[in-house]
Order: structure tokens, then sequence, then C-alpha cells
């Protein structure tokens, strides 16, 4: 698969991306064990400490990020 393409290509979404080929590799594979129910708990605990880090990171950045209630209020208002 190019690196460049989408993994659908159904003529409303663009084929160009910055996704590199190792990691389109790893989100077919992790999206083929997804759709076949497949649980690693060993990648899963990686995943969520990696989440957690990032949550921590992005909170000591740019401290509380509160824009999922003023989004819904602007949707609820248009």
């Amino acid at each position: 698969m190019d690196s460049r393409a989408a993994i659908s290509n159904n003529g409303f979404m663009s084929t160009v991306t910055t996704i590199s080929p190792e990691m389109m590799a790893r989100l077919v594979e992790a999206a083929n064990k997804a759709s076949s129910g497949v649980r690693d708990p060993d990648e899963m605990r990686l995943a969520c400490e990696r989440m957690d880090r990032l949550r921590e990171s992005i909170r000591l950045k740019h401290g509380l990020l509160d824009i999922a209630v003023p989004a819904i209020r602007d949707l609820r208002d248009s």
C-alpha cells in the first residue's frame, strides 16, 4: 500500500496523507486486531500509559482545555 494512500478511497476522502509507511502498517494491524476482536492486555496497558502521558503533557503545556461544552453550546445555538 502506498504510504500516501488512505485506508479507504471512496471518492470523498483525500488520499494524500503524511503517515509514514511504518505507522500506516501499525494502524492497519491495529484496525485488523480491533475488527477481529483480538485484545492484548499488555498492548492495552501500554496504550493507556501513552495516552495518560500525552494528556498530562498537553495539560502542562496548555492548561485545562475546555472545548467540548462551548462547542456543544455553539452547535445547539446554530
